[in-house]
């Protein structure tokens, strides 16, 4: 993989991880305001989302070594 690639997935990794921690302060606020199980359930999926899409660019950065 190009430099310039794997610096472009870096970058997305970083916005995502930030964005990841976003929904985890959201969820804790919701859940200490008192906000609806449905709503902090959406918020928890997306977040899930979220870390699959790093876990997928984590793949793609490091590449698994055949022994």
């Amino acid at each position: 993989m190009a430099d310039q690639d794997q610096v472009e997935l870096k970058m997305q990794m970083a916005k995502l991880k930030h964005e990841h921690a976003d929904y985890d302060l959201a969820i804790r606020a919701m859940i200490e305001t008192g906000a609806d199980a449905l709503s902090i359930q959406r918020m928890k999926k997306k977040k899930l989302a979220i870390k699959d899409k790093i876990s997928k660019l984590e793949d793609q950065i490091i590449p698994d070594i055949i022994a």
